[in-house]
């Protein structure tokens, strides 16, 4: 059979039922925008590892064939669909997202696409599935769609949004898992922290908690977790002398900063669990960042003594002086 007919050679399509309509109708905008969305969401399906999303999405993508379908019948054809999509798949739906919520947490700062291909092409489908809500509800207003279709198309976004989300923090969890399986790699490069370049660092990281009144401990590791320096303001508290190097250590074990593990490690969570590991060393909260020259970690920060924002901001600051500290020696 040749996949070319000619019958949409004049500008008009069929209709599952027989009737024709032309191309530029909104009917046909309508569900030629859920296969576009559909087509995107082929690609996010390729590109995820974890099973329960792709098992999700191929599930969205079966019947997001059975909308279109429906928006492409006329009175005739719409009896010939033998299972339409009704409250039950939109209960499902709600279950997903709240589960997902449940997991990943409240959001307390707007999304930006991209943090992983996969995320950015379900963000993708998300905003396509919005456009064809428009649609669908413009056509309500002059052919007869069925309320529960408009309500499946609503809830279908606000699903991509949270298997976006859901994208990012299991890839986050792979990365965790992978790095605490090895063993933290000896960097070669020539470039090494001494005890010169740790002390400008933390007196540069003092003088910063000075200005916002934080007194502070701010603990340098080198890139196999020992430390090189542990700096105590007068003030700070005490478990902060245990909890700085442990953060810088944590940065360096796992090559990432602390804050990301949070959510990680809540009962639940794929790593629950982690931060009871190794005599109570990983710690998976805000203050802890790796130090890297040309991608490589050759040590790591870390600050206790504030709130978890002060503390961010503060090892981050460290981070920054860092890099304006050191001279990269190349292996020549």
């Amino acid at each position: 059979m040749s996949i070319y007919t000619k019958k949409g050679d004049k500008g008009e399509t069929g209709l599952l039922g027989g009737s024709r309509i032309g191309k530029d109708h909104l009917k046909v905008s309508s569900y030629g925008t859920l296969d576009e969305a559909n087509a995107v969401l082929g690609i996010a399906y390729s590109m995820i590892k974890r099973e329960e999303l792709k098992s999700i999405i191929h599930n969205i993508q079966r019947q997001l064939f059975v909308v279109g379908a429906e928006l492409a019948s006329d009175e005739k054809g719409i009896s010939y669909i033998k299972k339409l999509v009704s409250t039950e798949d939109i209960t499902y739906f709600e279950k997903v997202i709240d589960e997902y919520d449940g997991l990943l947490g409240p959001i307390t700062e707007f999304i930006i696409p991209g943090e992983t291909t996969a995320s950015a092409q379900l963000h993708q489908a998300r905003s396509i599935i919005r456009r064809a809500e428009r649609l669908v509800v413009e056509l309500s207003k002059t052919s007869e769609i069925r309320e529960v279709v408009i309500k499946y198309i609503n809830r279908l976004s606000d699903v991509l949004f949270m298997l976006a989300r859901a994208e990012v923090y299991y890839s986050l969890v792979d990365q965790v898992i992978t790095k605490v399986l090895n063993r933290v790699e000896v960097n070669p490069y020539l470039v090494k922290i001494d005890l010169h370049l740790a002390r400008k660092l933390a007196k540069a990281v003092e003088r910063k908690a000075e200005e916002m009144g934080v007194p502070i401990v701010c603990s340098i590791v080198d890139e196999g977790g020992n430390v090189i320096l542990l700096h105590r303001m007068d003030e700070a508290l005490l478990v902060s002398v245990e909890l700085a190097p442990n953060k810088a250590y944590t940065s360096v074990a796992l090559k990432a900063p602390t804050h990301n593990l949070a959510p990680l490690v809540q009962p639940g969570a794929d790593l629950f669990g982690l931060h009871q590991s190794n005599h109570n060393r990983i710690v998976p909260f805000g203050g802890g960042f790796p130090l890297t020259v040309n991608g490589k970690i050759i040590g790591g920060i870390g600050v206790s003594g504030g709130t978890v924002e002060e503390d961010i901001l503060l090892a981050n600051c460290g981070v920054k002086i860092f890099e304006s500290l050191i001279e990269v020696k190349s292996n020549d």
